[in-house]
């Protein structure tokens, strides 16, 4: 799966169910290897009040040190890629606020489930599985 840049910088699409309906709300994420490690312990960054809308359930919180600085709750959210046939749990940071034009960050620890690149094509950022 391939996504176009979004200003000039990576970018992938992901699915939450918004609560309590359960309707699908596609977000567009930052995609950002340096942001976090293999060991880090969280997979995305999202606002926190998208977190709550799609009923994310409460973890310990956690202490950043880059660009989100200080100490903000994890959520355990369902995550999906439907063309990837990825749905999952991850854990995810609540923060105030996304980068300008996206609606959060996809960490490192979330692209090592996938090969991941522009797959030769320098407008694109993808996921493969």
């Amino acid at each position: 799966m391939q996504w176009p840049l979004l200003d000039g910088r990576p970018c992938v699409q992901v699915v939450l169910i918004l609560m309590p309906g359960g309707e699908p709300w596609s977000r567009t994420l930052l995609a950002d290897s340096g942001a976090g490690s293999l060991l880090s312990g969280f997979d995305l960054i999202l606002e926190e009040e998208d977190c709550l809308l799609c009923g994310g359930r409460p973890w310990q919180p956690i202490t950043l040190g880059g660009a989100y600085t200080g100490t903000f709750p994890t959520y355990g959210l369902l995550v999906r890629i439907p063309a990837l046939g990825f749905d999952e749990d991850v854990r995810v940071v609540g923060v105030p606020s996304a980068p300008a034009g996206f609606d959060g960050i996809a960490c490192f620890s979330f692209f090592n489930r996938f090969t991941y690149g522009n797959f030769a094509d320098r407008t694109q950022f993808g996921l493969e599985r």
